[in-house]
């Protein structure tokens, strides 16, 4: 059990704390929750401490003999703020201590976790910007806010991420697992890619994305800037990460070769097909009694190995790019040369098919160097593969 300080700043999200703070319950985590003054405009007193089983006050003279303002900080397994307002977060990284959260700010010695909900203008105005740079980099973790409806009839970035999303955030946190990869730019890629064959059909395979959305939660709890290139998922999305939608092969090779310029490390863990069809029927094809025309075949691009290529020619000192190798007979000889021919500096080798690996909750894995390194990963959560695997990459960095 972990004893947790949920902080709530004034806002109208402050809502979603309620239950973000039943989620911490109920895993069984202590839960003190320190309000600012005006958050208790949104919600109250009593809600706060029937829901946590913890006395609730915001200022520093309430129960002074025990020092408050000192004590929780120091005793706290995480500080997790939600919703962090823009005026919460400059007040933090001004080191102001005009109230009960502030001050536990000051005095917490344990991992803190902003979540940012604002305005889009609050939230890129420069004075939140250098905000929010100055809390990261005295170690803070300040996640991306959302991009959603927001106040009134605005849309925009500025969104709390979704309970749920901040409870598995807070559990990665908490393990203590993650490795060292803070301020850094992590590129992933997630799902299956489909090749139409005409307007109903396609060319696809069983991936769901949850080897990938793993990766992207890991990296974001390890204080990364993520971006996710997700191919057909219809999964939640992970909490401060930039998400592109593609759908294709091509989509895909298109996206990553964008996106992997500023990258730091590049993880490919989406089954990308590896052929298409070479025409796309305008209509449904139909069952008339006759067998349809074969369908002819064309490689599509080769992702992992132009990735590799690009960072050759042209690509960050440094980058790392990690491949999977997703088989249904895994093969050491074959999957180290594989390795080489796709100029990657890690390969991660898991069996697939029969109920492995696709759309389950864990995973098992060889990961091969191009240093001639072999990492086994006995059967474990998605999640914490992920972790070993990012370790391994953060270690080459």
């Amino acid at each position: 059990m972990a004893r947790v300080i949920l902080g709530v700043g004034a806002g109208i999200a402050a809502y979603k704390a309620c239950e973000l703070l039943r989620r911490l319950r109920e895993s069984g985590h202590q839960v003190r929750v320190i309000p600012t003054p005006d958050a208790l405009r949104f919600v109250g007193e009593p809600t706060w401490a029937a829901l946590s089983g913890e006395p609730v006050t915001t200022d520093v003279w309430a129960g002074v003999a025990d020092v408050p303002h000192v004590k929780l900080g120091q005793d706290a397994d995480l500080v997790l703020v939600a919703p962090a307002t823009a005026d919460l977060l400059a007040r933090a990284a001004a080191g102001m201590s005009d109230d009960l959260l502030t001050a536990t700010l000051l005095t917490a010695r344990c991992p803190v976790v902003f979540a940012p909900a604002m305005h889009t203008e609050m939230w890129e105005h420069p004075a939140t910007v250098q905000n929010v740079a100055t809390l990261r980099a005295r170690g803070a973790l300040v996640v991306e806010p959302a991009v959603g409806r927001l106040t009134g009839k605005d849309t925009g970035k500025g969104r709390l991420p979704e309970p749920d999303g901040l409870f598995e955030l807070a559990e990665k946190v908490l393990a203590g697992r993650t490795p060292e990869l803070r301020g850094r730019k992590i590129l992933i890629s997630a799902g299956g890619t489909r090749e139409e064959l005409d307007p109903v059909r396609f060319l696809g395979n069983w991936s769901t994305g949850k080897q990938g959305y793993a990766f992207a939660r890991s990296a974001v709890a390890a204080g990364a800037d993520v971006t996710l290139v997700a191919a057909n998922v219809d999964l939640a999305e992970p909490v401060g990460v930039k998400i592109v939608r593609v759908v294709s092969a091509r989509d895909m090779h298109a996206a990553m070769l964008a996106e992997a310029a500023a990258a730091d490390v590049i993880v490919m863990t989406a089954a990308v097909a590896d052929f298409r069809p070479v025409t796309r029927a305008g209509a449904k094809i139909k069952k008339d009694g006759r067998l349809p025309d074969p369908i002819e075949l064309t490689e599509n691009p080769d992702i992992l190995a132009d990735l590799s290529k690009r960072r050759t020619a042209s690509g960050p000192a440094g980058q790392v790019i990690v491949g999977f190798a997703a088989e249904t007979d895994p093969d050491l000889d074959a999957a180290r040369a594989k390795l080489a021919r796709k100029g990657c500096d890690l390969l991660v080798m898991n069996e697939v098919g029969n109920g492995r690996a696709f759309g389950t909750a864990d995973n098992e894995a060889v990961v091969l160097g191009n240093d001639g390194s072999v990492t086994p990963v006995p059967r474990r959560s998605k999640d914490a593969l992920a972790d070993v695997v990012l370790g391994l990459a953060a270690d080459r960095l």
